[in-house]
């Protein structure tokens, strides 16, 4: 597949030209930079919208694409604020990608201002994922690298960059986290049918506000599968003590508990990876990535 051609460096006259191009009756609102994430650079439009601008990956525009495809339909009955896709902006000699807006969700990021209130997150997160994980049509996508599906390791049955986190000394009790994933492979498999899963369910894809959860962002990556995929969230997002809260409320069965467990091993080792290139100036990297993930691999192993 032919990669995209490069597109130049986003900056606020850009936004503004081809906002002037394509949608004119919004290009004269306030503009500033929000958020450049993993994927998309996010640009607040005014007090209600955003537009996002892919920038760092090639999958970036397929990612709007399904974001605007599917997100629409399912944002009624989510009770969490969500973005909603509005108009997708057609590539160009000035910008050569597609881009979107997209409403503004108000709150802080999850990474950067972590949630502190434990009943009122552990409710609102379990409602929303109780919500949204309901059966998707047959058309609905794939997850991206295994989202959703069964858990997968390397050839010797670890996650993803475990043996490179233990050579950093990233991980304090690499033992403890090895026998959490093992038992999670060993779990019963998804036995239901694929259910609409946010995909990519983390801090930094969540928003806070007076210390509670407040809205849940970046629908990229929604897809159809195992719920185990987001449940692992939980335990990066929610502020200590909240877990058993959570888990009282959405209940999942055991083989799905010990799942998402699994999944959120793997997260947190990719997200201490992300951390540690951020504190050495590594392009990608993320500082604010390892305290939540820290934070997730204590309260795993806590509850061994």
């Amino acid at each position: 597949m032919t990669p995209p051609p490069q597109p130049p460096e986003i900056t606020e006259d850009l936004v503004r030209v081809l906002l002037r191009e394509q949608f004119p009756h919004l290009a004269e609102l306030p503009l500033g930079l929000g958020a450049r994430g993993w994927d998309c650079q996010v640009w607040r439009l005014g007090d209600t919208l955003a537009v996002r601008m892919p920038w760092a990956t090639e999958r970036a525009d397929e990612l709007l694409r399904n974001e605007l495809t599917w997100l629409p339909a399912l944002a009624a009955r989510l009770p969490l604020p969500v973005p909603r896709p509005r108009s997708l902006g057609k590539p160009s000699a000035r910008f050569p990608r597609t881009w979107m807006i997209t409403t503004w969700v108000p709150g802080e990021p999850g990474d950067h201002v972590p949630a502190t209130d434990g009943p009122a997150t552990s409710a609102a997160l379990a409602g929303f994922l109780r919500a949204l994980h309901q059966p998707a049509p047959a058309s609905a996508p794939t997850g991206h690298f295994g989202r959703g599906a069964p858990l997968a390791g390397a050839a010797d049955g670890l996650p993803h960059g475990f043996a490179e986190a233990v050579g950093k000394g990233l991980l304090t009790e690499p033992d403890a986290v090895r026998a959490v994933w093992e038992d999670a492979l060993a779990a019963p498999g998804w036995e239901g049918p694929p259910l609409w899963l946010h995909g990519d369910l983390h801090p930094a894809n969540v928003v806070t506000t007076d210390g509670a959860l407040s809205g849940v962002i970046d629908f990229g990556d929604l897809c159809a599968g195992d719920p185990a995929c987001d449940l692992a969230g939980a335990w990066s997002i929610l502020p200590d003590e909240a877990l058993d809260a959570f888990l009282a409320a959405y209940a999942p069965d055991s083989a799905l508990l010990r799942r998402a467990r699994g999944w959120a091993v793997g997260r947190s080792i990719a997200a201490l990876h992300i951390a540690d290139a951020g504190e050495h100036g590594r392009p990608g990297g993320k500082t604010s990535w390892g305290p939540p993930a820290r934070a997730a691999l204590h309260r795993l192993l806590a509850r061994d």
